[in-house]
Parts: structure tokens; sequence; C-alpha cells
């Protein structure tokens, strides 16, 4: 049972993948300009890597190697394009914020390579349980680094203004800002979990 906690902790905290192992940063910077994009990018994220994780875990017995890889995208993809018509039937405002990053979710490292790293390598259990802790990890730093980012750019949370918008600077929402936040907020993490 602890080692469970273990694995599930691990992609919060540990091996968490945007602050620690540094992957999906293509929509860690393209999705956070505010903290409601990312959370959304970042629920997207981890519906599509517990789906996947699952259906890997169940099938990796019948994958021949020299198709694995395929195999694997395939089943990402499938799930990625559920997530996407879903979100563009429900939340159409959060659809359209997102854009392209959606369809990209299918090459996110981070899919990928959990597949790759462990769901073909462990139960379904356990691969359920590694897909929950890194996506709530990534969905956690994404929403971190987007309420950052409102707040110094636009003086809101959430779309809720905090009555300071005409004193930020609107570098924040822009490409640089996103830099200068992750970076850091990836010091500050890293400094924090190694006490």
């Amino acid at each position: 049972m602890m080692n469970n906690w273990k694995v599930l902790w691990n992609g919060i905290i540990k091996q968490n993948p945007a602050f620690v192992l540094v992957l999906g940063m293509c929509p860690t910077l393209g999705t956070t300009t505010s903290a409601e994009n990312g959370f959304g990018m970042g629920v997207a994220t981890l519906a599509v890597l517990v789906l996947s994780n699952v259906v890997i875990s169940l099938i990796k017995q019948w994958i021949p190697d020299k198709v694995r890889i395929p195999a694997f995208i395939v089943v990402i993809a499938s799930f990625v394009t559920v997530i996407e018509l879903l979100m563009q039937a429900y939340v159409p405002s959060l659809y359209k914020a997102l854009g392209v990053f959606i369809p990209l979710i299918v090459v996110n490292c981070i899919i990928l390579g959990r597949a790759e790293a462990f769901a073909s390598k462990n139960n379904v259990w356990r691969s359920l349980l590694d897909g929950l802790g890194m996506g709530v990890g990534f969905t956690w730093a994404l929403t971190l680094v987007g309420a950052v980012r409102e707040v110094l750019g636009n003086g809101a949370i959430f779309g809720y203004e905090l009555g300071i918008k005409s004193y930020m600077p609107l570098v924040f929402v822009m490409a640089p800002g996103g830099f200068f936040v992750l970076g850091y907020l990836m010091i500050l993490f890293n400094r924090l979990s190694r006490k």
C-alpha cells in the first residue's frame, strides 16, 4: 500500500512533469496566460494520461515490440480525440482558448513517456496511480504558472479582477513573461521540495 502512495506522490512532487522533469514545456508556456487556461489544459492532459496508462497496461502483452510506440500513439490519439470533442461540446470557450494545444496532447512527451516507461511495465492499478499522480502534478503546475502570470499581467485570478490591473505590466501574459515565471517557479519548487 505504501508503495502505491509513492507512485502517486512521485508525479505530484518528486517527479513533477513541469517543475522537475521539465516535460511538456510547449503547453506549459503556450496555454498558461491565465489560471483557467492552465487548469483546463492540465485536466485534459490528466484525463488522457490516466485513460491511456490504463488501456496500455491492459493491452501491453498483445502489442508486438516492433509496433509498440505506434500502438501507444493510436491509443493516446483516440483519447485525445474524445477529450477534444467533449471540450468542444461542453466548454467551447476553453476549447477555443486552448486551440491547437489540445490536439498536440497526442505528442506530449509526458504521456508517451509514461506509457513507455511505466504503463507498459506495470499492472493496471499502479499505471492508473502513475497517470493520476503525473496528471495532478502537471495540472497543479500549469494552474500555478497560469495564476501567477494572470495576477502579474492582468491583475486578476481565474478571471476575477483584483483591482490592481493598471499597476501590472502586460509582459507577464506574453511569451517572455511565461519563461520568466516558469523559471522562478521551477527554482522555488525545487528548493522547497528538497527540504
